[in-house]
């Protein structure tokens, strides 16, 4: 098994595997698995995509999901791709925001660039264009936390993606 993760400073964690298995066979011990009585987990399986949640018990805002895709390239050898993120709700409104401090940077910006040009008082849209970026940076560093505190419900998820997998 050869396993490939990008580095640690992503928000929403990734990593790779080739597995010697068939993707059937895969897809056949994570239905087995998620639907055993012990497991906790909720999840979703539409072909070769599976998403495991933690538990609802469990859940809060920051806490992560495991999307696993399974692609067959050869007749026993599959790809098992895997990333960790918040639930796409999450995800989404986080983005938004991200877009909203873009398009006010770009607005203020030109705003601040026009009132100079006409001479005019541009010290209220400029202290705008040099708040955003600091906003930005904090929603950045808030993403950062908000992994932080779903770091062991990401291990959880992924030891058991690593047990199902074993099997």
């Amino acid at each position: 098994m050869t396993t490939k993760k990008n580095s640690d400073i992503h928000l929403r964690p990734r990593f790779k595997m080739e597995l010697n298995v068939n993707q059937d066979d895969l897809i056949t011990k994570f239905k087995d698995n998620l639907n055993n009585e012990e497991c906790k987990y909720c999840s979703k399986i539409v072909d070769g995509h599976i998403v495991i949640d933690v538990p609802k018990d469990e859940n809060y805002f920051w806490s992560p999901q495991l999307n696993i895709e399974i692609e067959q390239y050869e007749i026993d050898k599959t790809i098992v791709k895997g990333l960790f993120g918040p639930k796409p709700q999450v995800w989404t409104l986080f983005m938004f925001f991200h877009f909203a401090v873009a398009v006010a940077f770009t607005g203020f910006s030109v705003m601040a660039y026009v009132q100079w040009s006409l001479k005019t008082e541009y010290i209220n849209a400029l202290t705008v264009v040099i708040l955003l970026p600091i906003i930005w940076i904090l929603m950045y560093f808030l993403g950062r936390l908000g992994k932080s505190t779903g770091n062991k419900q990401m291990d959880e998820l992924y030891q058991f993606m690593m047990k199902t997998l074993e099997k």
